[in-house]
């Protein structure tokens, strides 16, 4: 499903490590998904 939505390898790849994305693929993700930011990420002070 997430290839289908035009999601590449690379991108996937770098959520999987924790890396970061751009604002937009977080948009098209909750799109893609039909959730909320906080549904996908959470902020944690250290």
């Amino acid at each position: 499903m997430i290839f289908k939505e035009g999601f590449s390898a690379n991108t996937l790849h770098r959520m999987k490590h924790g890396e970061a994305i751009s604002t937009k693929t977080l948009d098209a993700l909750c799109f893609a998904l039909d959730c909320e930011v906080s549904d996908i990420i959470e902020h944690i002070k250290e």
